[in-house]
């Protein structure tokens, strides 16, 4: 039975790996669909290559910082168990990988390509792993502390802090340090929209990351015999309820209305195994009111040039989720109990205080010294040609 039970938890976990990894063609797809036409094949090929960079990264350095585990040991240990720690470590890769492609729509179409590339592989190699470990890993006493001094730790069952709330919020000093796009705030104060090139594209990559969400959230259980239902009708209730309340306030935007299934998504990961279904929508609803908002503030007001919002819907969407799971998670609210607001409140703070200041120095070094954005001419051109020479529609032959 043992041997049944190990091949059947490897196999749980492997199909929430490939289920994750296919949300990556829907972040690749989200970020084509909203770019400009001149800025799409960049965004294919960037989650590509910032995915086989997290991936070295990640092997080498960021899961023996995480867990404390390598994988410098011979082929016959390794397939121990059916080769269940090795499709663990895929499964929480995939988790890690999601960090740059969050960061990638925020950059969109005028960050340089290589030093993207370097940043990846120190966020996805140290930072991440680092937080990681102190959440899901019992790492550096951090848990221990809330637990003895707030009567829980903080929980994070699938990672709207520590993987949504860290991306959105080392994006944001990236996105700060780029600047705008050119063209994008005038001087007299106007604004140009810059609409989404491809709606249907757009459209598609949101329901990618949909249906890929809940292997993201239930397969988070880890094991077969700890999945739970609740979870997939957490997750279904969550994305719902972040759907209606963000076409309702986006005034029937295609764009507010795709984008905010996923900011219900993000939100209710933290919590998705303690609340209630209603508790859930309610999460999910609260998301979408706080991304159409706060996307409409940022950009129209703040000028801040975040391409598909990705602070808003990781970075506040997510930070709520770990927040939202020490509120409808109490037992008076439906929930399962065995929470604290006050863990969730300390572990949801730390967590963003430690991606915004990385992504400050991180991104901040890289601008200090080999550059983050692309110059003037190849901007205009768009990074389609200016970085992979050849456009995402080629319209005539090349001479050779």
């Amino acid at each position: 039975m043992t041997g049944n039970n190990s091949g059947a938890d490897a196999l749980f976990i492997l199909l929430g790996a490939i289920m994750i990894l296919a949300m990556h063609a829907g972040f690749a797809f989200l970020e084509l669909g909203t770019v400009r036409k001149k800025n799409q094949v960049n965004a294919l090929v960037k989650i590509l290559v910032d995915f086989a960079v997290s991936t070295i990264a990640y092997f080498f350095i960021g899961y023996g910082i995480a867990y404390g585990v390598n994988f410098f040991s011979s082929a016959d240990v390794l397939a121990a168990k059916n080769g269940y720690e090795l499709v663990k470590f895929f499964f929480l890769l995939t988790f890690a990988a999601a960090i740059p492609a969050i960061i990638s729509g925020g950059i969109a179409e005028r960050a340089r390509f290589h030093p993207q590339l370097i940043a990846t592989a120190l966020l996805v190699g140290f930072v991440y792993p680092f937080f990681e470990g102190m959440v899901w890993n019992q790492r550096f006493g951090f848990q221990q502390w809330l637990l003895h001094s707030f009567g829980a730790e903080f929980h994070d069952f699938a990672g709207s802090v520590v993987v949504h709330a860290m991306g959105g919020w080392i994006a944001l000093p990236a996105v700060l340090l780029l600047g705008a796009r050119r063209g994008r705030y005038m001087k007299n104060g106007a604004i140009a929209a810059h609409p989404p090139s491809s709606i249907p594209f757009l459209a598609l990559g949101a329901w990618i990351l949909t249906v890929g969400w809940f292997g993201f959230n239930v397969m988070s259980a880890q094991a077969l015999d700890k999945m739970n239902g609740l979870v997939a009708v957490n997750s279904l209730m969550a994305m719902v309820g972040g759907t209606l309340v963000a076409v309702l306030m986006g005034k029937n935007d295609p764009g507010f209305a795709y984008n905010g299934p996923l900011a219900g998504l993000v939100a209710v990961c933290a919590g998705s195994d303690l609340m209630h279904p209603l508790g859930a929508l309610v999460t999910g609803g609260i998301a979408g009111a706080v991304f159409v908002w706060m996307f409409t503030l940022a950009q129209n007001k703040w000028k801040i040039d975040d391409v598909l919002g990705v602070w808003p819907l990781h970075g506040l969407c997510g930070a709520w989720g770990g927040i939202a799971a020490g509120v409808f998670g109490l037992k008076g609210l439906g929930g399962m109990g065995g929470v604290s607001f006050a863990s969730q409140l300390i572990g949801t703070t730390l967590g963003v205080a430690i991606a915004g200041a990385s992504g400050y120095v991180i991104y901040g070094l890289l601008k200090a010294t080999v550059g983050l954005r692309l110059d003037p001419e190849q901007e205009f051109q768009g990074a389609d040609l200016s970085v992979h020479r050849i456009s995402s529609t080629p319209e005539r032959e090349s001479n050779w």
